[in-house]
């Protein structure tokens, strides 16, 4: 069959980031707008003479020499003599990311940062612009299915070898220069859609998950505060659907519409310039589901991400109420041992929990030893049984008391992992809510005012230290402790 693909772009050499940028969205505009532009042609009637193929824009630098990186950034390190590529996708969303990325590795090796068009095949699913609409009985009608005319995802590129550390480059390169290709990326833009009903442009580079509606509506409440009184820092607040709330700073005012159908993962907003505000999002109870956010959240290549949440208290001196601050993490998750042994030590990062110890001592008022009333540190156990105590308890109490564990949930190791494997900084802060192994269970009017108190104050620690570490350098928060022997240069 005949392929029909623009005429194909030079490859060009760029020492100025944003010059290599552009060229990137000239690229990409081009190779999907020929893409969309047939398949428009093809829900009028004409039918394509062959099969329609346009291909990714790829970014390749080459580094000749072993050297040290003059930057501290944890980034941006050619780690052996080569050739490194990568494919690129949505240069729009990630231009500051983008740019950035090139003038750490100019500043580090010199030499220049080439781009032109990869042999990876840009999916109809994937070259469709944002809110697209097709005429999907035109479609229906064809007496030809689509994937004979158009190129459509390949799994085998969209895996996680490389961020796994399982991928092993040919001798001498190319080497991954990021974590991600392009194809998997563009699944993870669609189904952040599709799971927290916003768009991924709307996501802030710091983001809490949290799996307690009423943080949730908190931070709504917050966040429409913040507009009203015009916050001199965020600049408006977006719910699922795209519906968005101005600053009154900047004229006010609402935009969008909201969803009417709540989506099974829920995301809120409040923006700032380059994305340096707060995301929250309710990935509800289990492993799964906090895999499921995690993955795709993780190519946005945000700066931090925490969970706030409810946990079972596992010793008798905790009261209902009191926090939980992760140093460690006994993973019975499951979700994620194919891609991160269970045998790979998850750490805890100072950056993040100085974050969050500061955060609770700044709202709570109590500094030192006075905080260890109402905080415990110590190993959360992640379980992906959410009916455990209905199990023989001996084995599991047992496994409990050996891990030195002070907490049980569903959720924090498996966003801990993640975080790990991805190199997003991570952190886990939790409120107790039952003591299952005293007695204590979650029953009607159970809650003291102290619970209620408490759980108000969890969700202000939280925002309080999701701006405690905006305020910290890149190179302080992105931490060593999260790159492997061979790195990727993308952050």
């Amino acid at each position: 069959m005949e392929i029909l693909s623009p005429t194909p772009l030079p490859t060009k050499a760029f020492t100025d980031p944003e010059g290599a940028w552009t060229y990137v969205a000239e690229i990409y505009r081009r190779n999907t707008g020929f893409i969309h532009d047939q398949l428009l042609k093809l829900t009028e009637g004409s039918v394509p003479r062959g099969r329609v193929r346009a291909f990714y824009p790829e970014v390749q630098v080459t580094s000749k020499s072993y050297g040290k990186p003059t930057s501290t950034l944890p980034f941006g390190f050619l780690h052996t003599p080569g050739i490194y590529r990568t494919t690129i996708t949505a240069p729009d969303l990630f231009r500051n990311y983008l740019i950035e990325q090139f003038r750490v590795i100019l500043a580090n090796h010199g030499g220049t940062i080439d781009v032109g068009e990869s042999t990876t095949r840009i999916p109809l699913h994937f070259a469709l612009p944002q809110g697209a609409r097709i005429d999907g009985e035109a479609i229906a009608a064809l007496p030809i299915p689509l994937r004979d005319l158009f190129d459509v995802p390949d799994l085998h590129d969209t895996d996680d070898e490389i961020a796994n550390g399982t991928f092993v480059p040919p001798m001498g390169g190319p080497y991954p220069l990021a974590h991600f290709t392009a194809p998997r990326v563009d699944y993870s833009l669609q189904r952040l859609s599709h799971y927290t009903g916003t768009d991924a442009d709307h996501f802030q580079n710091f983001v809490i998950f949290t799996n307690y509606a009423f943080y949730m509506d908190e931070f709504a409440r917050l966040a429409q505060r913040y507009m009203t009184d015009g916050h001199p820092d965020y600049e408006s607040f977006v719910e699922p659907g795209g519906f968005v709330t101005h600053n009154a700073r900047l004229g006010g005012g609402t935009s969008g519409t909201r969803t009417t159908r709540v989506p099974q993962m829920p995301a809120l907003h409040l923006t700032m310039p380059r994305n340096r505000g707060i995301t929250i999002v309710n990935i509800g109870v289990g492993p799964s589901n906090a895999k499921t956010a995690t993955d795709h959240i993780a190519v946005l290549r945000p700066h931090a991400w925490i969970m706030l949440g409810h946990c079972a208290g596992l010793r008798n001196s905790q009261e209902l109420g009191d926090y939980v601050l992760a140093h460690a993490y006994l993973r019975e998750d499951h979700v994620l041992d194919a891609d991160l042994p269970v045998t790979v030590p998850i750490p805890a990062l100072a950056e993040i929990q100085v974050a969050l110890e500061r955060a609770v001592g700044e709202i709570t008022h109590l500094e030192g030893l006075e905080t260890k009333r109402i905080m415990r540190t110590g190993t959360v156990a992640t379980f992906d049984n959410r009916n455990w105590e209905l199990r023989d308890q001996a084995e599991i109490t047992r496994q409990l008391s050996q891990s030195r564990a002070v907490a049980l949930d569903m959720e924090s190791a498996t966003i801990a992992a993640n975080g790990f494997r991805f190199r997003v900084p991570y952190g886990t802060l939790l409120c107790v809510s039952d003591k299952p192994l005293h007695g204590e269970l979650k029953l009607p009017g159970m809650a003291s005012e102290f619970y209620r108190t408490q759980v108000t104050r969890h969700f202000q620690i939280g925002m309080r230290a999701m701006e405690i570490l905006r305020d910290q350098p890149p190179e302080k928060l992105h931490s060593r402790k999260l790159r492997s022997f061979a790195e990727t240069a993308f952050q």
